[in-house]
């Protein structure tokens, strides 16, 4: 398993999905899937969601240095 990141390639919205399939070793469709399904119950998914966009740190381009 890798890292919790979201990817620079492969994002559909905010690339949530893409990060939590590839760290769970899942199709990222699967992820996106479950989520349109746990839409149809109630609760909070989209506020999830956004915060996960927050908090789920992005990839960093390649050749990029951090300081």
């Amino acid at each position: 398993m890798s890292t919790l990141m979201r990817p620079r390639d492969g994002r559909v919205i905010a690339g949530v999905c893409a990060g939590l399939a590839n760290r769970f070793g899942l199709r990222p469709w699967t992820v996106r899937v479950l989520f349109l399904l746990s839409c149809l119950l109630p609760g909070p998914q989209f506020i999830a969601y956004l915060v996960m966009w927050i908090v789920i740190p992005g990839e960093q381009a390649r050749g990029t240095a951090t300081v």
